[in-house]
This record gives structure tokens, sequence and C-alpha cells, in this order.
């Protein structure tokens, strides 16, 4: 073990104490000590243990901690403290711009365990809301965060879309339009991307040559009918390769594994091979069931509808006429109430629901019951002069740990409609996590059911939760449940939206916007909603402003609110 690695452990320990508070003398001690054991001109390793003492700069307990490591490999005191942080908070010491001190902040104060949930954070706005983080230090960590993160090798969807048109035009130039063809998990709208696929229609003796530029891309594996690159910005590139039966290779590079060998299995006469054409519908016509969009080949089950003509008629970013669940300045969002109405009249759109945050979310400046009152005198303003549109009344209130929400019913009772979520206590068991949310379903005023799990997709899992059971509950008390629509969300999953439909519940397809911009993350929310197999009909979102409102009247005599 040589100076700099030593000197490694010394830092990690200094700056974990500082994340904890500990002994803040030690912390430095531990520091200094790094400093200075990087700057020694002899190793350690090759001194006296009896003068590593004497050593200037080195004192009695950082000599002891010297020669641990030298004769173990490890640091009792860094191994205590390692098992006592989260494995993302420490990832936390990668981002440039926020210190150990700020890092305690983010853990302690705001409860933040992951770099993925601090970014979120940063774009709701939040971090501004604490002493030592004002609006640059946030746009700095935002930016240092997402170069650190596009260099981890998985990614969202979106942040796959941002590169596609520069890549497809980079492949089109190179082998011409008419052999290039986007395919697999991207094609497939997968909320999380390994690799970006493409079939190419030449041979890998061809591809190699032209990507052999002054800056080239990693090839990382090379297999007789596929070449894997990484590209300069981290993200992994497939292309498939090879001459000929561009739509026999399309179907097999498209659908899952699960969805083509289903297929293969229940049309065996079928001839994948030696196709003609740029695309891969006539597999489907000499199957004799209709295409299959490529966002629902997952699994074989989709085969079954096909067969029986019953494939629905997939909702559309169009069919989008109002955006549910926002947030205005009024909460934790940049932008004023009449700013996101004009907005959303701008889209085309017939109706804007602001759910800020309720009194329980400190953190994002929830609205006390006094506030309350006064956006709702603010909104009957607006709607005064807004004509045709019309913004309703809403509250994201938070779910508590008893499972009520956190306003008196005579409160509730305000609002045309309520989202319940949870934003705090995160880490339940299964049990605890369902007595919270079927109590919120079962309370009259719960409208619709907010991101189911809390998850954060590539960061936080969510809390464990029993769909079928979650599902069956807002079916029996007519609640609506929310398709999150933020990238980072998409909660409810799709995969489980199945039984929902089963079950005539409704979906809301929602952005949860903290800015204008975010309303155009509706869009990400219908692509997940496709791959489920949803139609306009089965989202709340998609019903024009006269059938909205008749579904809100309609549900308060369900639930006997006057």
């Amino acid at each position: 073990m040589d100076n700099y690695q030593i000197a490694d452990f010394f830092s990690l320990l200094g700056k974990l104490m500082d994340i904890h508070a500990e002994n803040s003398f030690k912390a430095k001690s531990y520091a200094i000590a790094a400093f200075n054991i990087e700057k020694l001109p002899m190793q350690l390793s090759d001194t006296p243990k009896e003068k590593i003492f004497g050593i200037k700069g080195i004192g009695e307990s950082t000599g002891k901690k010297i020669i641990e490591l030298l004769d173990t490999g490890k640091l009792t005191a860094l191994d205590e403290i390692i098992t006592k942080t989260p494995p993302g908070v420490i990832e936390m010491l990668n981002i440039k711009g926020i210190g150990p001190k700020k890092i305690s902040t983010i853990w302690k104060e705001m409860e933040i365990e992951s770099i993925g949930e601090l970014l979120y954070a940063c774009q709701e706005n939040r971090l501004k809301l604490y002493k030592g983080f004002g609006e640059k230090t946030q746009q700095n960590i935002i930016e240092t965060i997402e170069f650190y993160l596009n260099n981890q090798g998985t990614y969202l969807y979106p942040q796959v879309e941002i590169v596609v048109p520069q890549v497809t035009a980079y492949l089109e130039k190179m082998f011409s339009p008419e052999n290039v063809f986007i395919t697999g998990s991207y094609k497939r709208q997968l909320e999380i991307i390994e690799e970006l696929e493409y079939l190419v229609n030449s041979s890998n003796e061809i591809i190699k040559p032209k990507f052999e530029t002054a800056n080239p891309p990693q090839l990382i594996e090379e297999q007789p009918t596929s070449l894997l690159y990484k590209l300069h910005n981290g993200l992994k590139l497939r292309l498939y390769t090879g001459e000929g039966n561009i739509p026999g290779r399309l179907f097999l590079t498209t659908g899952s594994t699960a969805f083509t060998e289903g297929f293969t299995r229940e049309f065996p006469e079928v001839a994948i091979n030696k196709r003609s054409g740029t695309d891969d519908s006539s597999i489907f016509t000499s199957a004799g069931i209709p295409y299959i969009p490529a966002c629902l080949r997952e699994t074989p089950a989709i085969i079954e509808w096909a067969k029986k003509g019953t494939l629905p008629a997939l909702i559309q970013p169009g069919d989008i006429k109002g955006i549910i669940h926002s947030h205005s300045n009024w909460s934790d969002g940049s932008n004023t109430i009449e700013e996101m109405a004009n907005a959303a009249i701008a889209e085309g759109l017939e109706y804007l629901v602001i759910s800020d945050h309720s009194k329980s979310a400190f953190y994002a400046q929830g609205l006390s019951e006094e506030k309350v009152a006064a956006q709702h005198r603010y909104i009957d303003e607006l709607n005064a002069k807004l004509g045709s549109f019309k913004i309703f009344k809403s509250i994201e209130s938070d779910i508590l740990y008893d499972g009520n929400l956190d306003y008196s019913n005579s409160i509730l009772s305000t609002f045309d409609l309520v989202i319940a979520s949870v934003h705090s206590n995160l880490k339940m068991t299964e049990e605890k996590a369902m007595q919270r949310l079927l109590t919120a379903i079962e309370n009259p005023y719960t409208t619709i059911l907010g991101h189911m799990t809390g998850r954060l997709l590539l960061s936080r899992k969510g809390y464990p939760v029993d769909h079928r059971k979650i599902i069956d509950a807002c079916a029996a008390n007519h609640v609506v449940i929310e398709l999150n629509a933020h990238p980072s969300r998409l909660d409810i999953d799709w995969r489980h939206i199945d039984h929902a439909l089963k079950k005539n519940v409704l979906l809301s397809i929602d952005p949860d916007a903290h800015t204008i911009d975010g309303f155009n993350d509706t869009r990400y929310g219908v692509l997940a909603a496709q791959k489920a197999g949803v139609t306009r009909e089965q989202n709340l979102s998609s019903m024009g402003l006269r059938e909205f409102e008749a579904f809100l009247q309609n549900r308060r005599g369900l639930k006997g609110i006057k």
C-alpha cells in the first residue's frame, strides 16, 4: 500500500466524520494527516514502524492507524463509519461543489440518500430553501450530477432521446438512410436504457474502419453479427451487422427475447429469414395477425390479444387534454399560477390542476390552511378572466405515518380534487407501507393516489407494496391511480397497469410539473402507458373539460361529499 492509498483512507475518514458531525477536531486532524502523507518523500510501507510516530504531522493516533493499514489493509474506524452511512451519501463526495458539511445537511435535514434523489430535489427547487444553498449552487450541482451520471453507463429514456437524432444522422451519413434502423430497448420505449441499438445493413469489415476517426469511440465487444461501442458521452452503442433480411433481423432485435421466442413457438411456419423490405410488418401479415407495435413486444401475452383482434388503440400524446398534478411558486414550483395557465392555454389544453404541496411538506413550502384559502381566492380571480379554460383547486396532500392526510376534512372538502402521496419516512416494511396507503385510499377525499411507490429510477427503489391489493382498494374506493410521468418516477410501473385496467381503475397521466417545461413530461407518461396497452378512455387527463368536471361531480356523489 503506497502513500496515496493510505492518504485516501484518512481523507475519506475525515470527510465521513464531518458528514456525521462527529468530533470536528479529529476530522480535521485526519484531513491534515492525509495531506501530509501525500507529501512525504519516502514510502510509509518502507519505513520502520517505530519511526512512523516521529514523522512530522503524524501523531500517536494517526500512527497507530497507519500501522493497522499496513498490517491488515483495513482501517477499523473507517469501516465502522461506512456501515453507518448510506452508500449514496458516500457517493455524493464525487460531486464537485458539495463538501461534507453540505452533504450532512442534504442527508440529515433533507433526508436525501442518493445522487439521483439529490438531482430530483434540485429540479424541484428544494435545495435553495436551505441555508448555504442558493440558486447558483443548486444549478451547479445539477450540471455536475448530470455530467457524473452520464458517465455511469445506464440512462433514463429522455437522456438517450436527446442524442438519438445526432447518432442517427451520423450513422445515416456513413451508411445512407436506407441502411440504418433503430431497434431494441429504445424502440420499445423502455424507461431505462443500457444500450442504444441500431441495425446497420453492412458487414463488420466495412463498418469498423469508418469508426476509426481521429477521436474514435471505444470498441468494447465484437461478435460476428454485432459491434458494441462506447461513445465519448459514456453511452453504449450496439450495431447489429450483416447484409440482407432487414425485416427478419429487425423483428428479432426489436422484441424482447420472451416475445420473439413466444412468437416463433406460436407461428413455427412463419419464416423469419430471407425476407425483403425495410420493416418487419410482413412477418405479422404472414402470421395472419395485426401488426404489434414495438412498445408492446415485451411478453408473449400480447400475441393472444393480436390473434383475437383485440389490440388496443393506444393512447397518444395528443390525447392529453389537461395538466393534472402541477406545482406553482406558492410551494416549490418556479412559475406563477397565471403563467402556468397561459402556457397550458398556448398548448391547446383545456384545464390545469394546481396541486401544490401540503402543510407537512415544510421543505417545499407547503401550504398552511391560511395559504390554501388565499390560493383559492386567487384561483377564483384567475378563472373569472380565463374564459373557457379552467384552473382546478387541488393539493398534493401528504400521507402521514398513520395513513391520515395532513388536513382536516373541512379543509380537504374545499378542494376540487385531492392527490394523496407519501413524501416522508420512505424506509418502510411492506406491512407499514400498505397500512399507510390503504388508509389514505379509504379517505373519502382522496381522488388520486400519487406516485404509488415513491421510487426514483436509477436512484431509489421505492417502498415495497402489494400492487394488486393497492389496485383492488382503489377500485373499491373509486380512487384514480397516478402514472407519474416525470421520467425519474414513471410510477405506477407500467408492468402493473394491466391489473388496474382489468379492475376498471382509471389512470391519470400527470407530469408532476414544477416548471412550465415540466408539462412536456406527460409525453413520457404516455410512452409508458402505451407499453401497458392503455387507451385514451382509460386515462383521466385525456378527459375534456366538461367530461372532467362531470367526473369530479359524479365521484363526489359516489363518496357522499357535498
